[in-house]
């Protein structure tokens, strides 16, 4: 039975290249979507630039160029990467568009109508100079614990304390320089926590991993607060209706281009549009997505739907974070590798399939291991499939009249029959998002295959002028083997895909032409598919990713006068770029002081990541006589999956403080220099509660 399926991927941020961890979920979409085409149904795959944002409007001022001008070259660039990775877009947009525009606004209305706009006054800090409302990103200082200087405005990089942007020991703003001044100004409020009842239902009817239905249980009992979707001016983005001064909040109407961006392809290609977004749609809708942005996508998004008289997503495929060489990306380390660097040196159907080849339907990080990379590729894709076609296709041509077989003798039929046994297990896989075992179960298949291509020795039969007719049948069950395995990998393996599908002179593979054959079927020369990775090539990604990186710190102005690097709200903190020096030693303290201080070994019970802060993460303790809950700015460095379970030290008998989030009940040690932050842990042996001495 045909189905009618929308995809999305979540939206790249418009101020900022496209990378590798981009394009782990982009492949991971297209994958599926083109899995689903092959089926035979019908399928829409939209996406869109992120256009919205303080970060936008002043990277453009830095530039001297218009908002609308920077992310028109952003959206060129990112589609450019997109399309150099076979992604196979059906549109895509950008959320500053009418569209968009209409949408945010019809949604904003019909919450206000609900009663779920509240309105009252935030405190924040002001750029006199700027005339702006400061994020707490763009305010710097100095740290009020450590006393370490340009800290950011929510937490200390150096040694992790957290604390409001008030806190802060001469605080200036990152845009200009300027001290900031307090002042208040109203904000919209979604509130959030009247739609508790329906989300709780949502979230624990299948459309969200388990994993990640049991983390928002947790959200659940603490309560939702209300969202803050409103931003004053200067902002470009939409204005809220209504007002003068106030804007959406990018989070609001980023999502909301999913049906902005829909509209217009449904305009371009004569679809109903609530077909697709109506209450009463029968169609599916994916959405794509990090785990990063899951509290945005799992209770934000269905609920505004749901209460402005929309369908809500059939399902939220999410996966973990991408490490290169186990560690997160990052540009003073030259791991930062953007599509375009990776362009330049390999192949993207190479990428494809080692994303593939690590994707399964979990939360679990995936880790570009560039030496197992080269390896895997080289003996699954070349050694095991690719070769399959060049050792056999050429006989065909060359001794058989460039035509395969009538028949195939009975073992080989016997062989293509198991491979055709395969179909159902190897879609469901594709189906559940579970790639990693799919590509194992081809793979084993591929084994099969060379197997029996070992075992008749194609190129001995060669040489006896009498076994032509062995040659013959042998070489076509090899290649009816081979179109079998293409088949299977054509949603990783597209371009490759269509070579084969022009080397046997087939039409385009879909899941019906398993039951076809390859019998009497003329052939083209061979032409190399496929070329091996070379370990040369993967230095010379890596030192042309490192030349990037010192080049940008080169021309990287000083901290004070510089605008801050832009980063989309979803994304984690930037990497700092340029080597700090460590603090100075503070002065000293005598031995009674330090006697007073009171630091625990405690275990780390449980870790969540606090959408409203951009470093911190919420961190339950186990001291083994009691549970403490501490804030730690360490969201940079670490995932809760990375702690959970860690043995850590703490400050125990540090006074508590009140959080807006919270209480924090003491801190975790860490250590850094603003390159890297790391908790400490002590040895193996130690058990939560004791004492450092």
């Amino acid at each position: 039975m045909s189905r009618q399926i929308l995809v999305t991927s979540a939206l790249p941020y418009a101020n900022g290249s496209i990378h590798l961890g981009h394009m782990l979920e982009h492949v991971q979409t297209d994958i599926w979507v083109r899995f689903q085409r092959m089926r035979g149904h019908e399928v829409y795959y939209v996406c869109a630039d992120d256009t919205h944002g303080a970060p936008v409007m002043l990277a453009a001022e830095k530039a001297a160029i218009s908002p609308e001008t920077l992310i028109e070259r952003s959206r060129n660039e990112h589609l450019r990467d997109f399309q150099g990775f076979d992604i196979s877009y059906d549109l895509y947009y950008s959320t500053h568009t009418e569209e968009t525009r209409q949408f945010a606004e019809q949604i904003y209305l019909r919450l206000k109508d609900a009663g779920l706009i509240s309105v009252r006054p935030v405190e924040q800090f002001y750029d006199p100079k700027r005339e702006m409302f400061l994020a707490d990103r763009f305010v710097k200082g100095e740290c009020p614990r450590c006393h370490a200087k340009d800290q950011y405005g929510d937490s200390c990089e150096v040694c992790g304390a957290t604390y409001a942007p008030t806190e802060l020991i001469a605080p200036y703003s990152a845009v200009t320089g300027a001290t900031p001044e307090r002042r208040s100004s109203d904000h919209h409020f979604f509130r959030l926590g009247e739609c508790s009842s329906f989300l709780q239902a949502w979230t624990r009817s299948g459309t969200i991993p388990p994993a990640a239905a049991n983390k928002m249980g947790e959200w659940f009992e603490a309560g939702l607060s209300d969202w803050d979707i409103s931003r004053d001016k200067p902002y470009f983005g939409f204005a809220i209706p209504g007002t003068t001064d106030k804007y959406f909040y990018v989070w609001l109407d980023a999502p909301v281009g999913y049906m902005g961006s829909f509209q217009h392809l449904a305009q371009r290609e004569g679809l109903a549009f609530d077909d697709w977004w109506g209450v009463d749609s029968t169609a599916e809708l994916h959405h794509f997505i990090g785990k990063d942005i899951l509290y945005f996508h799992s209770l934000f998004w269905p609920a505004m739907l749901a209460r402005a008289g929309y369908r809500t997503p059939t399902q939220l495929h999410v996966h973990g974070f991408l490490t290169v060489n186990g560690a997160k990306m990052s540009k003073s380390r030259g791991s930062f590798i953007t599509a375009a660097d990776y362009l330049a040196h390999l192949s993207p159907e190479h990428l494809r399939y080692y994303y593939a080849a690590k994707l399964n339907a979990g939360l679990d990080d995936i880790d570009l291991n560039l030496e197992d990379f080269t390896a895997r590729v080289n003996s699954d894709l070349v050694g095991k499939y690719v070769n399959l076609a060049s050792r056999t296709a050429g006989f065909i041509r060359k001794r058989c009249g460039g035509r395969t077989a009538r028949a195939l003798p009975p073992a080989a039929e016997a062989l293509v029959a198991q491979f055709r046994s395969q179909a159902d297990t190897i879609a469901q896989a594709y189906e559940n998002g579970e790639y990693s075992r799919a590509m194992r179960e081809i793979m084993a298949l591929a084994d099969l295959a060379n197997q029996y291509v070992d075992g008749n020795k194609p190129w001995e039969i060669a040489r006896d002028a009498a076994r032509q007719e062995e040659l013959h049948t042998v070489c076509t069950a090899c290649l009816e083997l081979f179109r079998l395995l293409t088949l299977y990998l054509k949603p990783v393996l597209p371009a490759v895909a269509t070579k084969v599908e022009a080397l046997l002179g087939v039409p385009a593979l879909t899941w019906e032409a398993l039951d076809a054959t390859l019998l009497d079927q003329p052939i083209a020369d061979y032409q190399h598919l496929m070329q091996r990775i070379e370990p040369i090539q993967v230095q010379a990604l890596l030192t042309a990713v490192a030349a990037g990186a010192a080049a940008a710190l080169a021309a990287a102005p000083t901290p004070a006068a510089a605008t801050p690097a832009a980063t989309p709200p979803k994304a984690p903190p930037p990497v700092a770029e340029t080597p700090k020096a460590p603090p100075p030693i503070a002065e000293t303290i005598g031995i009674d002081d330090f006697s007073r201080i009171d630091l625990r070994v405690a275990r780390i019970v449980k870790a969540e990541a606090m959408p409203e802060a951009d470093k911190l993460l919420r961190l339950t303790l186990d001291l083994g006589f009691e549970t403490r809950q501490v804030f730690a700015g360490i969201k940079s460095a670490y995932t809760p999956e990375q702690l959970e379970g860690r043995l850590t030290v703490m400050v125990a008998n540090l006074a508590p403080r009140k959080m807006r989030f919270g209480e924090s009940q003491g801190m975790v040690l860490a250590a850094g220099d603003g390159n890297g932050l790391f908790i400490l842990s002590p040895d193996s042996g130690a058990t939560p509660g004791m004492r450092i001495k």
